[in-house]
C-alpha cells in the first residue's frame, strides 16, 4: 500500500515496511517464521536420527541388534525429554536453542496436555487420513504466512510461538 506525504502533494510514494519483530495483541514478541521452521528441522534431526538404524534394519529384512535398541532408547529417551521441556518451560530442545517458546494466545503457560494433545496427536490423527490429512498438511503449513503467523495446529490449541 503506498503513503503519501500530506505536506508536499509531489513528493514520490512511499511503501509501508513491515516491522522486524510483530507483536500480537498481548505484546508478546511473536517468532520469525524461518525461526519455527529451522526449530522444526533441528527437532526433527535430534530425535529422528536415532531412529534410523531400525528403519534401516526394517527395509533390510535384518534382525534388530543391540545398537539398533540403544539407539532406539536414545530416541525414546529424547522425546521424553523434549516432552518434559515443554512442560516446563514451552520448548523442546530446538526452541530453546533458537530462543522461542509455546505459549496460548493470550500469553499464559500452556500446559503439557494442551500441546501434546492438541498441538501433536489431533493434527497427527487428521494428517492420516487419505486424503484430507495431505490437504490438511499443506493447509498447516502455509498457514504460517497468515498476519498473526499461526498455523492450523497453533489455532486448533489456541497457542502462539513468541521469542523466549
Amino acid at each position: 500500500m503506498q503513503e503519501q506525504d500530506l505536506n508536499n502533494p509531489y513528493a514520490a510514494p512511499s511503501a509501508r515496511i513491515e516491522q522486524q519483530h510483530q507483536t500480537n495483541a498481548h505484546g508478546l514478541v511473536l517468532a520469525d517464521r524461518g525461526t519455527r521452521l529451522g526449530a522444526y528441522i533441528v527437532d526433527a534431526l535430534v530425535v529422528g536420527v536415532w531412529f534410523a538404524p531400525i528403519y534401516w534394519n526394517a527395509l533390510s529384512n535384518n534382525d534388530i541388534g543391540a545398537g539398533s535398541i540403544l539407539s532406539m532408547l536414545i530416541g525414546f529417551g529424547l522425546s521424553i525429554y523434549n516432552l518434559v521441556l515443554l512442560h516446563r518451560s514451552g520448548q523442546t530442545i530446538a526452541k530453546r536453542w533458537m530462543n522461542i517458546r509455546i505459549v496460548r494466545a493470550d500469553g499464559s503457560r500452556a500446559g503439557l496436555g494442551r500441546i501434546f494433545a492438541l498441538r501433536m496427536v489431533v493434527p497427527g490423527v487428521i494428517s492420516a487420513i487419505p486424503v484430507l490429512g495431505g490437504i490438511f498438511t499443506l493447509a498447516d503449513a502455509l498457514c504460517i504466512f497468515a498476519q498473526d503467523r499461526r498455523t492450523l495446529h497453533d489455532r486448533i490449541a489456541d497457542t502462539i510461538v513468541v521469542q523466549a
